[in-house]
């Protein structure tokens, strides 16, 4: 939970999911940091946790483009001053827009102007608008600017390129490689009897995991508490594997992730982060371990040339 902004100080706020933080999303939210500059006023974004989609309708499980460690760190390197992260529950979601525009962005957040996207909805049922928060700024004292949407960019969108194994393009509407985090575990070590030691990474339940494949990206140790800080900031390139490996049956959906002439990484229980820059190939049983270890070989290759 970010900190609130205290006494006569008051702010710009920008609120929405921000799942992904994609760039449609860094629209509203630079538009909100360059308001706040103008007023010399402290931006403030406000998201979300859990997925509001999960609360209203339980089990629908939206897949996650991002937690809520990196969506706000993406929200502070966009300009913000505060992350405040309002956990969203049934009761959240009933609150009437009035009582919503009185509690949280008047009196919470102190707003002056608040910054949302055209089709900005809040309140119980998702029935207060942009025109509804006018009419709630003229009583409790905030202006409202809403940013126009960018056409065919949605995290939904994004989600069906990742269904479909597209993250090159995923990457266009994002404006960044997609990423999953999650910590290494240890696997059944095939790749390491092949001469490829891949890291097993253990994702979150609900995460947006491309369609099965082999692609090529990166692999970064990220930081966080209570767990292992070695190798920290380190990023290399990785030829990745997402899926049930069809030579070896039996094996449950994975992302493993080979760092290119890495050999001497010692990474169970280290938190990791895994971008995806392209797609390589679908996955293929092969006849034979050799025949495997060939293909692997290229698309070490063909990782290396994406990469460099």
């Amino acid at each position: 939970m970010g900190p609130r902004v205290q006494g006569s100080e008051r702010s710009v706020v920008t609120i929405g999911v921000y799942d992904g933080v994609h760039r449609g999303h860094r629209r509203v939210v630079e538009r909100a940091v360059a308001v706040a500059g103008e007023r010399r006023l402290r931006g403030v974004a406000v998201t979300f946790e859990p997925h509001p989609e999960e609360v209203v309708r339980p089990g629908s499980h939206p897949y996650r483009l991002s937690n809520a460690r990196r969506r706000s760190e993406l929200l502070v390197e966009l300009g913000v001053d505060e992350v405040d992260v309002l956990e969203f529950t049934l009761g959240l979601s009933r609150t009437p827009p009035e009582e919503f525009a009185q509690s949280v962005l008047a009196e919470r957040l102190r707003a002056a102007v608040v910054v949302v996207g055209e089709n900005f909805a809040f309140g119980q049922g998702a029935k207060g608008d942009v025109e509804t928060l006018r009419t709630l700024g003229e009583m409790y004292d905030f202006e409202v600017e809403a940013v126009p949407l960018l056409d065919g960019i949605s995290s939904t969108s994004i989600r069906d390129l990742l269904v479909e194994g597209d993250v090159a393009r995923a990457r266009d509407l994002l404006g960044r490689p997609h990423r999953v985090e999650g910590v290494v575990v240890r696997g059944y070590q095939r790749g390491r009897q092949l001469g490829f030691p891949t890291a097993n990474v253990e994702t979150p339940q609900y995460t947006a995991i491309p369609a099965d494949g082999v692609y090529a990206g990166w692999m970064e140790c990220v930081p966080v508490a209570n767990l292992p800080a070695v190798y920290a900031g380190e990023r290399w390139p990785a030829a990745i594997s997402v899926g049930t490996n069809p030579t070896f049956e039996g094996v449950p959906r994975t992302v493993e992730a080979y760092a290119l002439d890495r050999d001497d990484l010692e990474l169970y229980g280290v938190h990791v982060a895994v971008e995806f820059a392209a797609r390589l190939r679908g996955n293929t049983r092969f006849d034979s371990i050799e025949a495997l270890i060939d293909q692997i070989h290229a698309d070490v290759d063909a990782t290396r040339r994406l990469t460099s």
